[in-house]
């Protein structure tokens, strides 16, 4: 496909996956992902074929504009949608296929400064990584997989499957009806919290049944306690 034609399947990939756009006139001043991924797809032929300086030089002003970091030498496939886009970066060696959504705020980087090998993330086919995601090293987010919002990924998410916190852990897996489901993310604090809050009710169960003597010392140190904070605040 040529480099026109790429571009014209990008700027009608904004009625995919926005449904807040309501005209053309629209992409000027409102979609600065789309210009961003426009000027990568002018800027990368350079850097292929020895305009690297000038490459760099497009990608610096499109930064300006657009406030969203791409380097020229990055791999970016198909359809690929930046939403908003504000703050995105995406370095070098980074791999990013077809029909990938990216939201604003997200980090695709290097933990390494060693020249000539693969620093950065590999995004496979239909990934969504959520806002302010950070997806740090020579790592693959799979196909259709899901980063949640302001989650830290370090290493390999598989294919069909959800991944939050910091540092990201893979909390469901299987194909997603709605990959865009961002709010049906769940709450890994509020489930660990709940677990320990029941788990503390069933071995204060088995104490009350099974042991008086240490329930009637645990009350001595309690009165214990008490009295102890009375002296203190008097």
């Amino acid at each position: 496909m040529g480099l026109f034609s790429e571009i014209k399947e990008d700027f009608e990939n904004v009625y995919r996956n926005d449904p807040a756009i309501q005209s053309r006139f629209e992409f000027i001043f409102n979609y600065p992902g789309v210009w961003a991924v426009a000027w990568y797809r002018v800027s990368h032929r350079l850097y292929r074929n020895g305009w690297r300086r000038l490459a760099r030089m497009i990608m610096g002003f499109n930064q300006m504009f657009t406030a969203i970091d791409i380097h020229p030498g990055a791999r970016i496939g198909r359809r690929v949608f930046i939403d908003h886009g504000i703050g995105v970066v995406i370095g070098e060696t980074c791999i990013i296929e077809d029909d990938v959504l990216i939201y604003q705020g997200v980090t695709l980087g290097g933990v390494s400064l060693d020249r000539g090998v693969k620093r950065h993330p590999t995004v496979r086919r239909g990934a969504v990584i959520g806002g302010g995601a950070k997806v740090l090293g020579n790592i693959t987010i799979g196909e259709e997989a899901k980063v949640g919002a302001n989650s830290v990924v370090v290493r390999d998410v598989p294919d069909h499957s959800t991944a939050v916190g910091i540092p990201a852990h893979v909390i469901q897996k299987g194909r997603d009806k709605d990959p865009h489901s961002h709010n049906k993310l769940p709450d890994i604090n509020k489930e660990l919290f709940e677990y320990m809050m029941k788990r503390v009710a069933v071995l204060e169960h088995i104490i009350r049944q099974d042991n008086k003597e240490v329930l009637e010392r645990d009350l001595e140190l309690e009165n214990i306690y008490e009295s102890f904070i009375k002296a203190m605040k008097n």
